[in-house]
């Protein structure tokens, strides 16, 4: 087996914390682990707490404030952190989608994973240096390497 560094979209962590049957709470468990190294930039870790504090998700899912606090302080501690100097511009249809291209480049990521494949294969990058994935492939792909 192989070090991997992997960036990953906010809603594999959401889901991550919403099942522990799925390969996204598999995924996360794997970060927490040590076996996987995380890739994170200050404008993800925004993303991340964005999403996951909006109320109508907490209310929606049962989640509280500090431990959506607790697992995002987790996570910035077990990852690698990396600073965009420049702008890549893979002209994503959401905007929020490109924080996760950058990052995943700037730190040489092996895999993006998201729950979303189809938002990443419209940009203007055409050669990126990792793979997008879903957590589900991500996993059988982790386990198959095993």
């Amino acid at each position: 087996m192989f070090f991997m560094i992997i960036t990953i979209d906010t809603n594999v962590v959401l889901a991550g914390l919403l099942s522990q049957n799925g390969a996204s709470h598999q995924i996360l468990k794997l970060v927490t682990e040590e076996k996987l190294q995380l890739a994170l930039t200050t404008p993800i870790v925004f993303e991340y707490d964005d999403v996951l504090n909006r109320p109508e998700i907490m209310k929606m899912h049962g989640l509280v404030a500090d431990q959506i606090k607790d697992i995002i302080d987790l996570l910035v501690l077990l990852a690698d952190k990396y600073s965009v100097f420049y702008r890549l511009r893979p002209n994503l249809i959401d905007e929020n989608d490109n924080l996760f291209i950058e990052c995943a480049f700037t730190s040489n990521s092996n895999y993006l994973i998201t729950s979303n494949i189809k938002d990443f294969t419209q940009n203007e990058l055409k050669h990126n240096p990792f793979v997008v994935v879903t957590p589900r492939e991500f996993y059988q792909q982790w386990r198959a390497l095993k």
